[in-house]
């Protein structure tokens, strides 16, 4: 599992965007880009860089944002060109069918790193079984519930609380009451919406 272990915003500063790495502080005025949106370190300036930097950068981002490392970044493009249909698109669409990216966009943990904290910790079920691989890749009609313990169900409770005014994608069908959502159908692109020009990315592995 990828471990950001320096300063989060710092990281955020660097991309020109948000990357939601530290959960609901991020859509707050303490956001790091709202405050100070120029690049971390001595020399601030941003330089002309070149298509392969561009290219280098669109990556770079992305794997921020779902929080991965390379090895295992350049395995999901290796699925993705394994699938019918635009290499990009279906890239994404991957990353979003991740159980980690899914239990964060159910609203029940405020941020990526706990939702993966989640997951290992066996806090999480798919079909009523225990999943602890935060990789795994849910399927249309799964249904992810959490298990039966009452400090995690208080503590997902706090969290919708907290969590109110987002909304869960189309794509997801959460039941706030019981905690319990349901995969409707598969991630798209659109449905995403990532800042990202993903076609770049493909042009950059495909050097």
């Amino acid at each position: 599992m990828a471990r950001v272990r320096g300063a989060r915003c710092r990281l955020c500063r660097r991309e020109g965007i948000k990357l939601y790495l530290k959960g609901i502080r991020c859509g707050g005025d303490k956001c790091a880009i709202e405050r100070r949106n120029s690049v971390p370190g001595q020399h601030k300036m941003r330089k002309k860089i070149s298509d392969y930097g561009v290219q280098m950068r669109e990556k770079q981002k992305m794997k921020k944002i779902y929080g991965m490392l390379e090895k295992q970044f350049r395995i999901f493009f290796q699925r993705a060109l394994q699938f019918p249909g635009i290499t990009g698109e279906v890239l994404i669409q991957l990353l979003e069918r991740r159980l980690d990216n899914v239990v964060l966009k159910m609203l029940i943990v405020p941020s990526r790193s706990e939702a993966r904290q989640f997951i290992r910790h066996g806090f999480i079920k798919i079909n009523k079984r225990k999943v602890d691989i935060p990789s795994y890749l849910v399927k249309e009609g799964d249904v992810i519930s959490v298990v039966e313990k009452e400090s995690v169900k208080k503590r997902i409770a706090d969290n919708l609380e907290m969590l109110k005014d987002r909304e869960t994608p189309e794509w997801i069908s959460l039941d706030r009451k019981t905690q319990v959502a349901t995969i409707t159908r598969l991630p798209t692109k659109a449905d995403a919406a990532l800042p990202i020009e993903e076609n770049l990315i493909v042009e950059l592995y495909s050097k």
